[in-house]
């Protein structure tokens, strides 16, 4: 339902967004995560047609994002990261008015329909201003449901709601992924593991890793084997034993135990690390993979990024300075 191949966004000389592909499918929510300033706002404006790609190709709903701009525009329900509400209407007044300028069909049935949809019904009639801010982001939400589109682009709609208001609107995105292609935007880790069917991991304009939750962290597990050691005595006292076991790549005292990286990734390390404690006479109370989460997954995915950027940063320096260097 979405489809995006080498999507690029220029502003002057600053890339926003650098040549991206991703697609996601009807009946599933997927989650377009990454920092602030990732671009994740900018790759949305120019899948709802808001502003063109500096090259590229995007599709929403079969049509091009940039030839077919208005039709894309008919398919696609947008709820940006600051809902433009008028706060002296009702709820009702502001989606009719809307449908009217849309040209919707018997727009109050419409309006009163997408509020139920957002559990809004008997808000109906009460202004913008009195409600709640979760329930003018529902508001916010009714208005992108109006003409039933059958793509919903979601930029952080949970910004800035309290706990009870996030939960109950994860459970309504969740529940809106059944019958539309949605595409959530969100830098909350937890948030995205908990509503996505799949994931997108995007870091200064670059797209880092895609797939399933689980796909991702079974792809961590199986590059690093990380393992966890919890011991009777003080970790602190046990570390240096780990630490100089030759299939030991790096060990360190973590809150729950000692976090041991072996030093191959397709070698478990455990039985290495047992006999050792056993051998010092260090009482070994447990010892187990990792738990690898999607906040893991980003941290060690964006830092790899963040690495290979300054080593190429430091590389281009010492060339410039080697080509001095050669002028003098």
């Amino acid at each position: 339902m979405i489809e995006v191949e080498n999507l690029t966004k220029s502003y002057g000389e600053v890339a926003a967004v650098k040549g991206i592909s991703f697609s996601a499918r009807p009946g599933q929510v997927t989650g377009f995560l990454g920092p602030n300033g990732a671009g994740k706002t900018t790759t949305m404006r120019m899948l709802t047609g808001f502003m063109p790609p500096t090259s590229g190709k995007a599709s929403v709903a079969g049509f091009d994002v940039f030839e077919q701009s208005l039709e894309v525009r008919k398919r696609v329900g947008y709820l940006p990261e600051n809902v433009p509400l008028y706060r002296d209407m009702s709820a009702l007044g502001y989606l009719t008015y809307l449908g009217e300028i849309r040209g919707v069909r018997n727009v109050r049935a419409r309006a009163l329909e997408a509020l139920d949809r957002v559990g809004l019904g008997a808000r109906a009639k009460s202004h913008i201003r009195a409600l709640s801010k979760g329930m003018r982001q529902r508001v916010g939400l009714a208005q992108a449901l109006l003409h039933n589109p059958p793509v919903l682009i979601l930029d952080e709609p949970t910004i800035g709601l309290d706990p009870i208001q996030v939960l109950e609107l994860r459970q309504l995105v969740t529940e809106l992924g059944r019958d539309h292609t949605v595409l959530f935007s969100t830098h909350i880790l937890s948030e995205a593991e908990q509503v996505c069917n799949s994931v997108v991991i995007i870091n200064r304009g670059e797209i880092v890793a895609q797939g399933a939750p689980t796909e991702l962290r079974s792809s961590l597990l199986e590059r690093g084997r990380r393992v966890l050691v919890r011991v009777e005595i003080a970790p602190e006292a046990a570390l240096p034993v780990i630490a100089a076991l030759p299939s030991v790549a790096h060990a360190e005292v973590a809150v729950d135990g000692i976090i041991v990286t072996p030093s191959t990734a397709d070698f478990d390390p455990r039985p290495h690390i047992a006999r050792a404690l056993i051998e010092n006479n260090i009482n070994l109370m447990e010892l187990r993979p990792l738990a690898v989460n999607l906040e893991e997954i980003f941290l060690e995915l964006t830092r790899a990024q963040e690495a290979a950027a300054a080593a190429e940063a430091a590389d281009t320096s010492e060339d410039a300075v080697s080509e001095t260097s050669s002028e003098e």
